[in-house]
């Protein structure tokens, strides 16, 4: 059965809503360069509290592409493991356990091994503030007081000494904070951050230059015929959009005369999702 809704990015489009964003973009800015609707740019920033992702890498040494292809043809025409180890230059164990994960020769697969790598390095690693509970009460309860995390990295520099592991720098309180995934400071601790951000912004971010909460080709409101402004002419709608929380939206209609009130919930507010959630509602029923 096919999956309902709209469809979701590929890891390119995510990795240049991420240049972008780090860029500075705003997400309706990104939104229209990929063709997605605001929101779902803001989903993707949201999860990972606007902390762009580390690149995914792999220890030096590990196997690489060509060498499963290898052992799988190796393991195809009969070969043992040490004679493909010994062709490879790697130790028999490496070759041992590479295959043995998958559940042994004949379920071995050369491309089902490396995406499985690729995936294992995906996995989130345990930062700093994780491995040591002390460090992590600390900092926990000097943001409480209201601390920066400049400020709290600068005392525990000079009141502890070097070595002891109660040393932590303030980028890495900050993407603790904002990237929830990690599991360390409390999502409460961000109020306490004095700018009131829920995401991180790259520094070069600005509003500068673009038209926020200005309508393109806009008509005013004054240029109405008068049998509109009056309502004694019934046919004429009155259109607005309500923002809400988690990046949702209402887009409501008026008739002006009877004052009938139609709300329709839309994906995003870009124009084009507006519209066409509009007329999809306005359009006449079908029966039979």
């Amino acid at each position: 059965m096919g999956k309902i809704g709209r469809p979701g990015m590929s890891d390119a489009q995510k990795r240049e809503v991420w240049q972008r964003w780090k860029q500075g973009q705003s997400l309706s800015e990104i939104g229209r360069a990929l063709g997605k609707v605001p929101g779902s740019i803001h989903g993707v920033v949201k999860a990972n509290g606007g902390v762009t992702p580390a690149d995914r890498t792999r220890r030096p040494g590990s196997l690489t592409l060509s060498e499963r292809e290898e052992i799988s043809r190796g393991l195809a025409a009969g070969v043992s493991l040490r004679t493909i180890a010994a062709g490879l230059g790697r130790p028999a164990s490496t070759i041992s356990r590479e295959v043995g994960r998958p559940g042994g020769v004949r379920r071995y697969r050369a491309a089902d091994a490396e995406a499985r790598a690729w995936d294992n390095a995906r996995r989130p690693k345990a930062c700093l503030l994780a491995r040591s509970p002390s460090l992590q009460a600390v900092v926990a309860a000097k943001l409480a007081l209201d601390w920066s995390p400049q400020q709290i990295s600068g005392w525990l520099a000079r009141n502890h000494p070097r070595g002891d592991g109660m040393y932590v720098s303030h980028e890495t309180i900050y993407k603790s904070l904002f990237v929830q995934a990690r599991g360390v400071l409390r999502k409460e601790l961000i109020a306490h951050l004095r700018s009131r951000r829920t995401m991180r912004r790259a520094k070069t971010a600005s509003t500068a230059g673009q038209a926020r909460g200005q309508i393109r080709d806009a008509v005013s409101i004054r240029e109405r015929p008068a049998e509109v402004e009056d309502r004694a002419v019934p046919g004429h709608w009155e259109g607005d959009l309500i923002t809400g929380s988690h990046n949702s939206h209402i887009a409501t209609l008026v008739e002006r005369h009877s004052r009938y009130l139609l709300l329709v919930r839309v994906p995003g507010k870009d124009t084009a999702t507006v519209v066409s959630a509009l007329a999809a509602r306005c359009a006449p029923s079908r029966t039979g």
